[in-house]
Formats: C-alpha cells, sequence, structure tokens
C-alpha cells in the first residue's frame, strides 16, 4: 500500500549523520545541502507544461546529486538547479556503460500531501544492480532522503488527477580512463519529470508480439539489474514488434526458446480462471513487488502462440525504464 513521505519519514528512525563516510557502508546516511534554483519557472508556465505533460518531456527545476571516490566514498550530498553534466570525451560511462537507474513515482493526494510508493525497495534493487555492475553500492538511506529531499523542493511539479511526479534515481561511472576495469568515481542523481498516462489514451489492452529471434537475458547475464544495456538490447525487438502491427514485444528464455520471461516495457502476469496469479520465475528479471514475486512459481510455456502476435493485459506499465 502507499504510504506518505511524511509518516516515512516518522517511522524511519533518525538518520546518523557520517559527513565523511567509509565506503560500503549499507546504513550510512547523508546530510543534503539544499541550493533552490535562483531562477525557477514561473508559477504560470509550470501550470501550462501541466496541463498535458506526456510522459518524460518536462523536467522539474531542480535534482539530488551525490558523488563518490574511492578516498571520501560518498559525499557531497546536494539538491539544486537541474543542469547539464560536463563529461571528459574518455568518461568511462561512455565507453564501458557502468549505468544503473531505477523508476518510481510521487502522487498527489486530495489533502494536498504527496505518496510514494515503497521507495526502499527501489533502494535495494538499486543497490544489488550496483554491485552486479562492479559499481559503488549506495547506501540506502541515501537513495531515499535524495528522492525524498526533491520531491519536498518539487512538489509544486506534481500533477493533479491521473498524472504523477516520475523520479528518475541513477548513477554513472564518473573517472576518466580508457582501460577495462570498474571505474574509481561515481555520480548518483535523481532527476524529475510530471507525467501523464504512459500510453496515449489510457490504459488499454495491447497487442503483444512474441519474438523468435531476440532474447533479453541469460542465466548469469545482467537481466535482473536495471541498466541502460538490457533496454538498448531490447529496441530492435520492439521495433519488430511495431513492423508486425503490435505494441508490445515478449521476450522467451535464451535456453530453450519456449518459456516467456519478460515483456519490453511492463510486467506481465497471468491471471486464471481460478483466480491464481502466476508471472515468469526470477533469475533473469527484474525483482518486482513482493505481491507479484510471491506468484513466481513456475515457467510459463508460450505453447503455440510463439509464432503469431497474441493479446493480452499486461501489469501496470512502467518506463522503458522501468519498472
Amino acid at each position: 500500500m502507499a504510504v506518505s513521505f511524511e509518516q516515512a519519514r516518522r517511522d524511519r528512525p533518525a538518520p546518523e549523520i557520517a559527513l565523511v563516510p567509509a565506503a560500503g557502508s549499507k546504513a550510512m546516511s547523508l546530510k543534503f545541502e539544499i541550493q533552490p534554483a535562483t531562477n525557477p519557472t514561473s508559477e504560470k508556465e509550470r501550470a501550462a507544461r501541466l496541463v498535458d505533460p506526456g510522459f518524460g518531456r518536462i523536467f522539474t527545476d531542480h535534482m539530488a546529486i551525490v558523488r563518490y571516490n574511492q578516498a571520501k566514498g560518498w559525499h557531497d550530498a546536494r539538491v539544486e538547479s537541474r543542469a547539464n553534466f560536463p563529461l571528459d570525451p574518455a568518461t568511462a560511462v561512455l565507453h564501458y556503460a557502468q549505468e544503473i537507474f531505477e523508476g518510481l513515482k510521487a502522487y498527489k493526494r486530495d489533502d494536498g500531501g504527496v505518496n510514494l510508493f515503497r521507495s526502499d525497495a527501489n533502494a535495494r534493487r538499486f543497490w544489488s544492480s550496483a554491485e552486479r555492475m562492479a559499481m559503488a553500492p549506495l547506501p540506502e538511506p541515501v537513495f531515499i532522503e535524495a528522492v525524498e529531499q526533491l520531491v519536498r523542493i518539487d512538489s509544486a511539479w506534481i500533477p493533479g488527477g491521473e498524472g504523477s511526479l516520475y523520479l528518475r534515481p541513477f548513477m554513472i561511472a564518473s573517472e576518466v580512463f580508457l582501460g577495462v576495469k570498474p571505474s574509481a568515481e561515481y555520480i548518483f542523481a535523481v532527476i524529475a519529470s510530471p507525467v501523464g498516462s504512459y500510453f496515449k489514451g489510457g490504459p488499454a489492452p495491447i497487442s503483444i508480439w512474441v519474438s523468435e529471434n531476440y532474447t533479453r537475458a541469460a542465466i548469469g547475464g545482467t537481466g535482473a539489474v536495471k541498466c541502460g544495456g538490457n533496454y538498448a538490447a531490447s529496441l530492435r525487438a520492439q521495433a519488430e514488434a511495431i513492423d508486425h502491427g503490435c505494441d508490445q514485444v515478449v521476450f522467451l528464455d535464451a535456453v530453450e526458446r519456449r518459456y516467456i520471461e519478460e515483456l519490453g516495457g511492463m510486467n506481465v502476469f497471468f491471471v486464471f480462471d481460478d483466480g491464481s496469479l502466476l508471472t515468469p520465475p526470477l533469475g533473469t528479471i527484474l525483482r518486482a513487488s513482493p505481491a507479484i514475486r510471491s506468484s513466481r512459481s513456475r515457467r510459463i510455456p508460450a505453447r503455440a502462440c510463439a509464432r503469431r502476435p497474441t493479446r493480452a493485459t499486461s501489469g501496470a506499465p512502467t518506463p522503458p525504464a522501468e519498472s
């Protein structure tokens, strides 16, 4: 269930602040310096943009940012004006793709408050993604605090009605070098985008193309990691689905090419006549909510539908990203 971040902050123990934290401490906290934008978007312009925000095209005035190096660990936590990153052409992320991200939303309540949905689960998955990608794991309290601070300072950007504020935490390797090794420096940031429905026209049944030519992930790979490479590798299959008149692609397992693994841009689950719920098993796909995880008990054969597009009703959409 959704809980307000005000309530979550009250229920959480007071953070222990470490100005120069030791790298690798999962419970480490940081104090964020708040630097409000000196030239924020006017109320009139913001209201005009929120009338029809679309998805992922409009951004708020601020971002949260934290830096890492091996000498200081995670440090220099700030909320400041959203701005470009200056990147050297040899910055590691541009060559070796060490980067991860998450996606979650803040919703405006009728009483003017704000709800976040299980940001702690996103923080845990972000930690796991960093470990798999040989990146410096970000302590969960720092992740949550960065999200909450950004929501607080940019709460005026949250649309009403069916809209929400989409939050994109991400981390990139920022060390400048050429050579195949883990970066020694990282930037963690959170940006925010007011959004309407991910699909134009609102939720509706979508057509699904079962890909026989491409797979998304294999055992031992990065399928359970939320990293950009997974999504880049799925784009050709998604284009194939569109070429065949379908909205989304579903991937089969990489070994036998007969078990359903994951949809390209959202979760997939199956509801049977007896009310039971079944989803593909974990291991090569992203970890979802506990309700969905509890149903991952066996593989789902694609059966005869593997050779033709089939219509299906999916789970809640997530940006290609995510969820």
